[in-house]
């Protein structure tokens, strides 16, 4: 049994598999270092220092077989953070090469498939709902702020969304469980890591003078518009989920 360990990003992964095929290591497993815990002692060790031509020529096979759209499911299972993810994405890469005319990504009798598209639906799913209901508060420096705890890592993928959607001002998305986010400045849309997570009792302080009157107006209509005798609290939850309540205004 071979390791190998890699530091946990998605070059560094495709690196990792390059160099499997590279060494022609036949019994294996790859693994970023910070989620190892060395269990078998007689395993020998491989540090991937990653490298981005090598990262590079393994998309561009994957490019060739199984098309961007298939990379994009491929970049969604590493972004589950399932803990089977490297074995999942370097089977399906294993696919590919063994089968290179086929869509290996729709043969769903294979296990390993099976379940990439399962996460990948399951990933989409939780995309869609951070688009619809990411809360945005201004605060005093103008920049329009949002905090979010998605089950996946989903940051990357809703990063067009909303460079598309708003364009005219300043806003800040951050993954409180991640302690990361997209800052746009209007210019750049860009990745951001603070050294330390938010507070958020000191990030209410920090408000726009507007932000609380907003909030408090949208509470106030949401109340009013409400019909009591039409309410349907099953269905509300199932367009609504109630692990999503905490970014909507209207629920404090």
């Amino acid at each position: 049994m071979t390791t190998l360990l890699y530091d946990g990003s998605f070059d560094g992964l495709l690196t990792a598999i390059f160099e499997v095929f590279e060494y022609r290591y036949k019994d294996v497993e790859i693994v970023s270092r910070e989620r190892f815990h060395q269990e078998n002692i007689f395993a020998e060790i491989h540090e991937v220092i990653t490298q981005n031509d090598k990262s590079e020529r393994v998309l561009n096979k994957l490019e060739q077989n199984i098309g961007k759209s298939g990379i994009h499911e491929l970049l969604k299972v590493y972004l589950s953070e399932d803990p089977e993810l490297e074995q999942l994405i370097f089977s399906a890469i294993q696919q590919s090469i063994q089968h290179p005319d086929k869509n290996i990504l729709q043969n769903y009798a294979d296990h390993d498939i099976l379940k990439i598209s399962k996460i990948c639906k399951s990933v989409s799913r939780e995309r869609h709902r951070m688009t619809a209901f990411v809360r945005f508060e201004k605060m005093q420096d103008g920049v329009f702020f949002a905090k979010i705890d998605p089950d996946f890592n989903v940051i990357p993928l809703i990063r067009k969304h909303f460079k598309d959607r708003y364009q005219d001002q300043k806003w800040m998305i951050y993954d409180l469980r991640r302690n990361y986010g997209i800052l746009y400045d209007l210019e750049t849309c860009d990745f951001f890591y603070p050294e330390e997570k938010l507070d958020l009792q000191k990030y209410q302080q920090k408000f726009h003078d507007e932000e609380k009157n907003y909030q408090t107006l949208w509470q106030r209509y949401f109340t009013k518009t409400n019909i009591t005798e039409r309410k349907n609290l099953k269905l509300h939850v199932q367009h609504v989920p109630k692990r999503y309540w905490k970014y909507l205004t209207e629920k404090w």
